[in-house]
């Protein structure tokens, strides 16, 4: 990262973590080898709260951007780009199944 780390997470295994920074940027890496598998670029702001979903395939990023963004853990690729919050999103989750995401804003 190029600037301050403001989250991180691990998947539900444990085999993978992710981190959110003030760069714009969230990135996964491997616990088993300590490789980073990805940097995940798109937001147009601080990332404030990365998620992985329960199964361990998706992985969703909230930024000061006002969106939140739909990262597929297998191949880097962005799959969706939420919109609709006034103000920078700093908290994003997905429920117990991962079938709805909930965010928060100012």
């Amino acid at each position: 990262h190029e600037d301050e780390i403001l989250d991180v997470c691990f998947n539900a295994t444990g085999s993978l973590i992710a981190s959110a920074s003030a760069d714009g940027s969230c990135r996964i890496y491997s616990t088993h080898t300590g490789q980073q598998k990805y940097c995940l670029q798109g937001h147009d702001g601080e990332i404030s709260k990365v998620s992985f979903n329960p199964q361990g395939t998706l992985l969703i990023s909230a930024s000061s951007d006002k969106t939140v963004r739909v990262w597929e853990v297998e191949t880097g690729k962005c799959l969706n780009v939420l919109k609709g919050h006034t103000d920078e999103i700093f908290s994003c989750a997905f429920n117990y199944d991962g079938s709805i995401i909930i965010t928060g804003s100012k």
